[in-house]
């Protein structure tokens, strides 16, 4: 336990990485201290990590499943339907959780190992090791690898910020101050400044809410109430694929310069761009090296929007079998967009391609993360071969339909008025309903236990897993005395 293998500390020092890192030291020698673990964590005689590729099959007899995983739990990014195949293959094969005591571990403030129930930090007794770490936290490498083996299998999930944004508007207008006081979403995303304040309560919500889930330290200049640089142009800068509308793989390309590049605003009823900043080469490298970074910690990064791709790319990577990925979509909005569903720009109207622009403009750091990751996916993807990929992906389609028929009333995911039973009606939360299962009458005993793990919402599963691993203790009342009194 406790630090991470070389191979991922070499992977963030290539050549490439090592020329950003080192043109921007100076100016990011605050991330050194924030971080903490990734430059203090390289011992000797760790097991050298070997690189991706993919295997000739999703399960070979040749390669062993993989049990020890770390799942940096996304908020809006279809997280919770990963999350539930999580607990559903722990708990179907006896493995132990690294669980919060309530349902997060301390957010929005950064993971510390003494938030997991039952840990006891090095030295302090033996203790069961922790196979899966995966609920809600602020990523912290160096608190992680307290708990975890540092040869974990390290994964987590992006989404689109502009869709993103529309989930998170509606979930925590209540809980975000700079949501709250914005009458629409297109009102805060035409004017953000005038409701978002830095810092302010529950406004990690409003903006950047990936970067901020995976714990990245955010720019000196975003610190401020000032408005975002602009990076000067790179003429060198490479050409990044970003996802094309539908199947297949990428088809055009997007000059990363303009990830950071404002767009036009609306105040005082007059259009006007948001003024630059003067700035240098550093916000731009500071972004570069932190993508750099998570590169050389995450195995793999799923993509929200091509969420049965990534599904079976994980499944490959983990030498799991399709089944063990198959499942229900979990924290679903009523009217929501799917997880899954990439919707070209194409088909939007002005006023939703106005809003997708500002929202991934407003979120930039974001915008570069999914942008990064996507790109990442496509190549794994090219890796796997497309043919294959699409071939898995009919087949996962195919199975997912066929549980849903078999074990769900009415074959999908239902208003929460309809579900009478606790055990399955999911937590209400935003102005949105949130959307659950009922299982069907008649299964078997066994048909029964695998419907209720599928249709099981996080936080029942949570409880369930906890009882499993905590189970109360009892305390026998005394027996009678069976002394006569005198």
């Amino acid at each position: 336990m406790g630090h991470l293998s070389p191979t991922r500390t070499m992977r963030l020092w290539g050549p490439r990485s090592l020329g950003v890192a080192l043109g921007v030291f100076m100016t990011i020698g605050f991330a050194l201290q924030f971080w903490g673990g990734p430059f203090q964590r390289r011992l000797p005689g760790l097991q050298l990590r070997q690189s991706w590729a993919p295997s000739p099959g999703l399960a070979l007899p040749s390669c062993s499943p993989r049990q020890r995983l770390v799942f940096l739990k996304t908020h809006k990014s279809g997280s919770s339907s990963v999350l539930s195949l999580l607990h559903r293959y722990g708990d179907r094969h006896g493995l132990r959780f690294a669980l919060p005591a309530r349902y997060q571990f301390g957010y929005p403030r950064l993971f510390e190992a003494s938030r997991v129930k039952g840990y006891r930090p090095q030295g302090g007794g033996t203790q069961p090791p922790f196979h899966i770490l995966c609920h809600h936290m602020r990523f912290n490498l160096k608190e992680v690898l307290q708990v975890m083996p540092s040869d974990s299998f390290f994964f987590s999930i992006v989404r689109d910020p502009a869709a993103l944004t529309r989930s998170a508007f509606s979930y925590y207008k209540s809980t975000s101050s700079a949501f709250r006081k914005a009458p629409s979403l297109a009102a805060f995303l035409a004017n953000p400044r005038a409701f978002y304040r830095p810092g302010a309560r529950g406004d990690h919500y409003a903006r950047n809410l990936l970067w901020f889930d995976f714990g990245l330290p955010f720019p000196p200049e975003m610190r401020t109430k000032t408005g975002n640089p602009r990076p000067p142009r790179d003429p060198k800068a490479p050409q990044l694929r970003v996802l094309p509308s539908g199947a297949g793989p990428p088809a055009h390309t997007l000059d990363p310069n303009a990830l950071f590049h404002p767009v036009p605003t609306l105040a005082d009823g007059h259009s006007r761009t948001s003024s630059p900043a003067s700035s240098d080469l550093g916000s731009s490298s500071f972004i570069q090296w932190s993508l750099a970074w998570l590169d050389s910690v995450f195995d793999l990064v799923l993509v929200a929007e091509y969420f049965d791709e990534s599904l079976v790319l994980l499944a490959d990577a983990l030498c799991w079998g399709l089944d063990d990925v198959v499942g229900f979509m979990h924290n679903a909005q009523a009217g929501g967009r799917q997880s899954g569903s990439a919707v070209s720009d194409d088909g939007l109207t002005a006023e939703d391609k106005q809003l997708t622009a500002r929202a991934r403009a407003w979120n930039n750091l974001d915008w570069a993360l999914y942008v990064h990751f996507n790109h990442s996916l496509w190549e794994r993807i090219k890796q796997y071969g497309q043919s294959r990929l699409d071939s898995a992906v009919a087949e996962l389609r195919a199975r997912r339909e066929a549980l849903a028929k078999h074990c769900l009333v009415g074959g999908e995911a239902l208003d929460p008025k309809y579900i009478t039973d606790r055990r399955f009606r999911p937590f209400q939360f935003g102005s949105g309903k949130v959307l659950g299962y009922v299982l069907r009458s008649g299964l078997s005993l066994q048909d029964q236990e695998e419907c209720e793990r599928l249709a099981t919402p996080e936080l029942q599963y949570k409880d369930k897993l906890d009882a499993k691993q905590f189970p109360p203790t009892v305390s026998l009342p005394l027996k009678n005395s069976r002394l006569s009194s005198p």
